[in-house]
């Protein structure tokens, strides 16, 4: 029997944030932007959610905010990693210490692998998911376990990388190695929300930049952060010197008012799930709620 093709290490992803959880709040800067930008689209949305889900919460940094837009729902954070969720906790003991009435917000959080959501479906009114589908081989089926999870009106919102992002990296190195993960075209993920049975998907992206006052720094970030490349054909041995040092080299060339740019390709989509009948001949009907439309 011929094995399908795997692309992205799952146990190298789970590895990497592992060990990143106890310092991932120092480093996350991007990852609360990008969380931050999301938040505001929801200015734009009308929904009323019961039960919210962060998807890949990470240390929860999305949480409260959840908790505090959304007051009369339940908010629930899910991540497959134990580790980023003993970060979360912690970080959440100490908010509630400093702030006692934050405690009436509290989200429960569970470890949970997003192809097999332990969740009835249609339980859930509103799935958040934060820098989390480039991390995957294949971002299909649990595209589909999103669709399966959620409830009829209910909306997808997440963000995750484009092709753009980190080609700084990948340009400086001449070994012929993978260095950075693969990110999958703003248009796919569009094409794959239809497919999975989604309504009205909007997908938009933007391009940020960071820029470091030297080379290791974003290598050291990136690891910290738990971004180290995690391909299935990756480099597994150190990399040599001189590719280092052609590396360097050829991005301080990119060196710009004493700064190094670093780019990433931010992608933004949104859908939701309508209301799928058929009729005599199996053809399907959807009928879309104008209410849960954007404003």
């Amino acid at each position: 029997m011929i094995q399908p093709t795997s692309f992205v290490d799952a146990k190298q992803v789970r590895r990497n944030f592992s060990r990143a959880a106890a310092g991932y709040d120092d480093v996350a800067v991007l990852q609360r932007e990008i969380g931050s930008r999301m938040l505001e689209r929801l200015d734009y949305v009308k929904i009323a959610p019961q039960r919210a889900l962060d998807l890949g919460c990470g240390t929860g940094a999305s949480l409260t905010a959840l908790a505090t837009r959304y007051p009369k729902a339940q908010v629930l954070g899910a991540d497959f990693s134990e580790a980023m969720l003993a970060a979360a906790r912690g970080q959440r003991s100490q908010l509630h210490w400093l702030l006692p009435f934050m405690r009436k917000r509290q989200a429960s959080l569970l470890a949970a692998d997003a192809q097999a959501l332990p969740f009835k479906s249609g339980s859930v009114d509103l799935l958040w998911s934060n820098l989390l589908l480039h991390w995957l081989d294949d971002p299909l089926p649990v595209l589909r376990e999103m669709q399966r999870t959620l409830s009829v009106g209910g909306l997808l919102m997440f963000s995750t990388l484009g092709p753009d992002t980190l080609k700084e990296l990948r340009a400086s190195f001449a070994d012929g190695e993978v260095h950075t993960q693969r990110f999958a075209d703003m248009h796919d993920y569009g094409d794959m929300l239809l497919e999975c049975g989604f309504s009205d998907p909007v997908m938009d992206a933007e391009v940020l930049t960071v820029t470091y006052p030297a080379f290791d720094d974003l290598l050291r970030d990136l690891r910290r952060g738990g971004a180290a490349c995690a391909m299935v054909d990756r480099r597994r041995g150190l990399t040599g010197r001189s590719a280092w040092q052609v590396a360097r080299a050829a991005y301080e060339q990119r060196r710009h008012d004493g700064r190094l740019p670093a780019t990433f390709e931010v992608v933004y989509g949104h859908a939701w799930k309508a209301q799928a009948k058929t009729v005599a001949d199996g053809r399907s009907i959807v009928r879309f709620d104008p209410k849960q439309r954007l404003r």
